[in-house]
């Protein structure tokens, strides 16, 4: 074997001299044929292989490619198929094929595949898949691929279900797996024609094929466009959903079960819930489909076997995606997909299958903490903590020392993100970004700070200062972003969560604010963001929660040094009144010909969100002002005394609510005890008059007062 194999290497040797040193295209072109012949046997390794390249380049396969008519007695491709191989035996080099002369000929190998292929020419289809498939493992490949039609290509290859089509859909999965977005954003009807066929095949298929398609149709539903918005798409989405609860209706082996639980994640990452139809099949299906992932999240980590657990995490992490869309679908009250009775049992289901995680992470050692399984467990654990406050408290409350140290761990680390495929919704384009933990734990700390037990917990372990600091982190994020109005962003939403977190320690906790110095770097943030946040309009809620937040810690904080009368103070109060005093304005009262008192326009789409924070803001506002001597004046140059005077005077005293002549008169009598200007303004305005109309006793009392 050792001879023949060192004769081969020697014929080989020799036809590369003659390629080098041929008189003509014929000797050329049979020492070129005892070459390819060579390559098609397997007989090059990569010395070899560099030495075929370095004899002839890329210029004679190019050649090949377009050369006309070959010789006498040859089939009319044979060039060409030469050409392939040739190709293909330089593209297992990772750095040939990724040359820009290889990825200039990606039309040509797009053509091929798109060409009627004869019996005679299915090795020229493979060495083009050869090819394209170390194209894709390039790094210009992908983009190259996508910009230049490969993916149409590799579905009608697909499509028409000729020779090699299964290694175009094996292609076609690995370029979604990497461009997803770019690869539906150009080839939307293409793509969705092969989900068309997929989903068809899974619907009909009644063996094997039904459960090996579940591995192959996550590729083909995109995050990047919904399906659901396109009545193609929802057709596919419907037999996928069809061909779901057949599978899961039936009695399955764990190797069945485990792809059909990662598919249906899948889909809930791509469309929520709206692929399950609504009606009673729909919440059976749902019911079932939760069901069986806190089954399988409970069998797995109840008594984790390590090695076990290491093959089990993939799945778990997708039945972590499915248990998110149980706790949203118990709390819809809108068109729920969900009866009461199923809902009350479900919570139940899942707040075993919540004492299995919260178990696992209590196993967790610290040189484990890089796992992204982990992080897959306490982001589901935060999606349980922030909506069901009740169950599982004390076993919440163990685990809360843990809990702060991951998420200080991540966050100092910048923890790379190498995540499972289900642990991170997103697109998977882009540079990998530190896990947030502490996002996906905000709103459950919130809850917790509310109470004595967990809120002491949390301090004890130095959560105020993470916090704080992972506030100026966010706000410098949010600070970067565009001024255009966006949708609501996750950055958004943490700072206001935070803000949420710290009025909770304000109240709650005032001898903590006094003594920790966290609170006054936070003061320094706020006084410096809320000036900027004010103006925008699509920042009104966070402008609302910094505004009364930076009141109340204000009245903790007076005569600190974050508090002097400097620029940035003045700056933030001048903020704080803008926000409070632009809230009501009078309006026509449709039931009279008077004028009633209403939320202004600018205010009116975010009221729900900001009204407690705006009462909550005036009161704090009414306690800053004897501890402020420089405030008062604040107020009058702003004119705010006299707008208010106007607004009472003019308004029908039925369209003010109690809660409402509270708030304004906490406020008017601090000032008028605080500045003998401010009462003289309010008096001035008529203010006994209007203090008696809408029962301000306080306030007639102290313009009563000499």
């Amino acid at each position: 074997m050792a001879s023949d194999s060192g004769d081969g290497h020697a014929t080989l040797k020799r036809c590369l001299g003659v390629l080098r040193d041929a008189r003509n295209d014929s000797e050329q072109f049979a020492a070129l044929l005892l070459v390819t012949k060579a390559v098609r046997a397997g007989e090059v390794d990569a010395r070899t292989r560099r030495q075929i390249f370095d004899a002839i380049g890329f210029t004679f396969p190019t050649r090949l490619l377009i050369s006309g008519q070959p010789p006498p007695g040859c089939p009319p491709h044979t060039f060409r198929a030469l050409g392939l191989t040739l190709l293909a035996c330089f593209c297992t080099d990772p750095e040939l094929a990724g040359h820009s002369q290889v990825l200039n000929k990606i039309p040509t190998f797009n053509e091929i595949l798109l060409s009627p292929c004869p019996p005679d020419s299915t090795s020229m289809v493979d060495d083009v898949y050869q090819c394209l498939s170390a194209v894709l493992a390039t790094a210009r490949g992908p983009r190259e691929l996508v910009a230049k039609g490969t993916v149409s290509a590799l579905c009608q290859a697909y499509l028409s279900g000729g020779h090699g089509s299964d290694r175009a859909l094996t292609l076609l999965q690995g370029l979604l797996a990497v461009a997803e977005a770019r690869c539906w954003q150009r080839d939307a009807p293409q793509l969705l024609a092969v989900l068309s066929k997929l989903s068809g095949d899974f619907l009909k298929a009644e063996d094997m094929t039904k459960f090996e398609l579940c591995e192959v149709l996550p590729h083909f539903i995109p995050l990047s466009a919904p399906l659901t918005q396109d009545s193609q798409g929802s057709e596919c989405l419907h037999r996928v959903y069809r061909g779901l609860a057949d599978i899961l209706g039936s009695k399955l082996s764990q190797s069945q079960r485990d792809p059909a639980l990662k598919l249906a994640a899948g889909l809930v990452q791509a469309c929520g819930a709206e692929w399950i139809p609504a009606g009673s099949a729909g919440s059976k299906f749902l019911a079932l489909l939760v069901n069986l992932a806190c089954v399988e999240v409970r069998l797995t980590l109840e008594e984790p076997d390590p090695m076990e657990l290491e093959g089990k995490k993939e799945v778990v992490t997708a039945c972590y995606v499915l248990m998110e869309l149980g706790i949203q679908e118990c709390l819809r009250e809108e068109n729920p997909l969900l009866g009461e009775v199923q809902k009350m049992q479900l919570m139940r289901i899942m707040e075993e299958a919540f004492g299995a995680v919260i178990f696992y992470l209590r196993q967790v050692k610290q040189e484990e903490l890089q796992d992204p399984f982990i992080f897959a467990s306490v982001r589901v654990l935060g999606a349980w903590m922030a909506e069901e406050t009740s169950s599982l408290k004390q076993e919440i409350c163990e685990l809360l020392p843990f809990l702060v140290h991951y998420a200080r761990k991540l966050f100092k680390e910048g923890s790379p993100a190498v995540s499972l495929p289900q642990a991170e919704l997103g697109s998977t384009e882009g540079p990998a970004l530190p896990q947030d933990a502490l996002r996906f734990l905000l709103p459950g700390f919130c809850h917790l700070t509310a109470e004595d037990r967990p809120r002491a917990i949390l301090v004890s372990q130095g959560a105020p200062a993470l916090l704080c600091e992972y506030f100026l982190r966010q706000w410098q994020v949010l600070s970067s972003e565009p001024a255009a109005p966006a949708p609501l962003t996750s950055t958004e939403m943490s700072l206001q969560t935070l803000c949420g977190i710290f009025l909770n320690l304000v109240v709650t906790a005032p001898d903590l604010v006094r003594r920790d110095k966290t609170f006054s770097s936070l003061m320094d943030v706020l006084l410096k963001s809320l000036p900027l946040l004010l103006p925008q309009e699509h920042h009104l809620v966070l402008a609302a929660n910094v505004a009364t937040l930076g009141l109340m810690l204000a009245r903790i904080l007076a005569g600190s040094a974050a508090l002097q009368e400097t620029q940035s103070t003045k700056e933030f109060f001048g903020a704080a009144l803008r926000f409070l005093s632009q809230a009501h304005t009078a309006q026509a009262d449709p039931g009279s010909d008077s004028l009633a008192v209403a939320v202004s326009p600018a205010y009116t789409s975010a009221w729900d969100d900001i009204r407690e924070l705006w009462f909550l803001g005036m009161q704090a506002l009414a306690g800053c002002i004897p501890l402020f001597p420089w405030l008062p004046p604040a107020v009058l140059r702003a004119r705010w005394l006299e707008g208010l005077s106007e607004l009472l005077s003019r308004v029908s005293p039925a369209s003010l609510d109690f809660e409402l002549i509270t708030a304004f008169q906490g406020v008017l009598v601090e000032l008028a005890r605080a500045s003998e200007p401010c009462r003289d303004v309010i008096l001035a305005h008529h203010g006994t008059e209007w203090a008696n109309l809408y029962g301000m006793a306080a306030l007639e009392q102290c313009l009563a007062e000499q």
